[in-house]
C-alpha cells in the first residue's frame, strides 16, 4: 500500500510531517468517534498500519467542560439544540457554567503567527567529553529547534449539539480539538456533559420513568378512567378496574425511556396517590358503614 497516499502527505515529507498526519488521522477515525462506521475503522486500521516509530508523549491543553441542560423532551425524541446563547471559554476548573439555552456561541483563545523566531522541541542531547588520558565525563546539553513565533488570539463560532434519543445524565458531548490550545502541543476537547433539567410529570431513574397520578378515594374503591400524557404527547392509557391501595405502584412495560442506540425501551411505573376527603357528615358515615359494613 502506499502510506503517503494513507497519512496524505508528500513523498520525502520529514519524520514530524508523518506523524502530525499520523495523529490527525488517527484521531478523526478513531473507533471511539465513529462508533459502527466500518468506513472509519477501515481507515483507522489503514492507518495504523503505517510504519511508525513508537509515538511520543504528546502535550495537550486543558479540556473545557461544561454542563449542558436538557428537557426529558430533549432525551425522549432527540434533537439539535439550536436557540442562541453564549459560552466564553474558560479553564477546566472554572467552567461550569450551566446553559439553559441550546445554541452555543464559543469563543476560544487560537494560536497566530508572530514576528520572529522561538526555541521550540527543545530535547536534552547527551555526549561525552574527554578530560584526560582514557578519561571521558558525561554531559548533556539542551537542543532547540528555531519555530516561528505564536500568539493567542480569539474566535468565535457557533456550535450545536445533538442530542441523542436516551442519553444519560452525565454524558458527554464531545467536540475533540476544540478545548484550550496548548503552544507546541495538541488543543484540548470541548466537552458538554447532559445534565437533565426536571421535569412536571416524569422523574427518570436509568432507562425507567416514574410518575405519579392522583385519584379520588371513590376512583380507588371503584376503578376510574384515566389517561396521562407522555414527552411525546402520546396518551398511556393508566385506568384500573379493580381497588387501587394508596401508594401502589404499577408498570407500564415499554413506556419508559429508548435506551441509547438500541430501539428498545424502558418502563414507566406510575404510583397512584389516593386523595382522601378531610371530613364526613354523620349521614355519610352511616352510608360508608352500610356499604362496607
Amino acid at each position: 500500500k502506499n502510506y503517503y497516499e494513507i497519512l496524505q502527505v508528500p513523498k520525502g515529507a520529514s519524520d514530524e510531517q508523518i506523524k502530525r498526519a499520523y495523529r490527525k488521522l488517527a484521531l478523526k477515525y478513531h473507533p471511539d468517534k465513529n462508533p459502527g462506521n466500518e468506513e472509519a475503522n477501515k481507515r483507522f486500521a489503514d492507518i495504523n498500519n503505517g510504519p511508525m516509530e513508537e509515538e511520543e508523549r504528546i502535550v495537550k491543553g486543558d479540556d473545557v467542560i461544561v454542563e449542558l441542560e436538557a428537557t426529558l423532551e430533549d432525551l425522549y425524541m432527540g434533537s439539535t439544540l439550536k436557540q442562541m446563547s453564549k459560552l466564553d471559554s474558560l479553564p477546566q476548573s472554572d467552567c461550569s457554567s450551566l446553559i439553559r439555552n441550546h445554541r452555543v456561541w464559543r469563543e476560544k483563545n487560537i494560536l497566530k503567527p508572530a514576528p520572529g523566531k522561538r526555541p521550540c522541541k527543545c530535547r536534552n542531547e547527551v555526549y561525552h567529553r574527554q578530560i584526560g588520558p582514557g578519561m571521558f565525563q558525561q554531559m548533556t546539553e539542551q537542543v532547540c529547534e528555531q519555530c516561528q513565533n505564536v500568539k493567542f488570539g480569539r474566535e468565535g463560532f457557533n456550535v450545536t449539539i445533538d442530542i441523542e434519543k436516551g442519553m444519560q445524565d452525565g454524558q458527554e458531548v464531545v467536540f475533540y480539538e476544540d478545548g484550550e490550545p496548548i503552544v507546541d502541543g495538541e488543543p484540548g476537547d470541548l466537552k458538554f456533559r447532559i445534565r437533565t433539567a426536571p421535569h412536571d410529570r416524569f422523574r427518570r431513574e436509568g432507562d425507567d420513568l416514574h410518575a405519579t397520578v392522583t385519584i379520588t378515594l371513590v376512583q380507588a374503591l371503584v376503578g376510574f378512567e384515566k389517561t396521562i400524557k407522555h414527552l411525546d404527547d402520546h396518551l398511556v392509557n393508566v385506568s384500573s378496574k379493580d381497588i387501587t391501595k394508596h401508594k401502589e405502584v404499577r408498570k407500564f412495560k415499554g413506556e419508559g425511556m429508548p435506551l441509547h442506540s438500541s430501539k428498545k425501551k424502558g418502563d414507566l411505573y406510575v404510583a397512584y396517590d389516593v386523595l382522601f376527603p378531610t371530613s364526613l357528615t354523620e349521614d355519610q358515615k352511616s352510608k360508608i358503614k352500610e356499604v362496607l359494613g
